[in-house]
């Protein structure tokens, strides 16, 4: 068996969240964005990269009010993440050039949530993506840095 030392991970197992951590990185003051992976703030919701991400480029869109259900929505929260995705979209088009998209969200820890604030998922694919690594190595390999990422993208918001 080969090792492969992934030791950022430490942090997140040894320093589990207690709070949400949607609702901290919102609450943060916006000179901290960078660091929180914020790329923008809406007037109800707000675009994040996830720190764990599958692929590079991997947004969540989070409403401000920290809630569990897609029924919890307003028509203004609903309207503007969708207007955020469609910007994302094309903002990821743009940057990566993905051959496609996944999009959804996990609701409820027997879905696979990790945190019962509401959010959405925007991964981009490329075709070859899904290789040998996280099957044979479960190991998954991401070429470019979070905050590499995140400058590319901060542009487009």
């Amino acid at each position: 068996m080969k090792v492969v030392w992934a030791p950022w991970r430490i942090d997140f197992i040894e320093t589990a969240p207690k709070n949400c951590i949607f609702c901290d990185a919102i609450k943060a003051n916006k000179k901290f964005d960078r660091e929180n992976l914020i790329l923008y703030r809406g007037k109800s919701s707000f675009i994040i990269m996830n720190k764990y991400p599958y692929n590079n480029g991997h947004l969540m869109f989070v409403p401000i009010r920290h809630i569990s259900k897609i029924s919890e929505l307003t028509k203004g929260e609903l309207a503007e993440i969708f207007s955020m995705v469609n910007q994302s979209e094309k903002c990821l088009k743009e940057k990566f050039k993905p051959h496609g998209f996944n999009f959804g969200a996990n609701i409820g820890e027997d879905a696979g949530a990790g945190f019962e604030h509401l959010h959405f998922h925007l991964v981009p694919r490329w075709r070859g993506d899904t290789n040998f690594m996280p099957v044979i190595g479960e190991v998954k390999v991401l070429p470019e840095h979070l905050y590499r990422t995140y400058d590319k993208l901060k542009g487009c918001f």
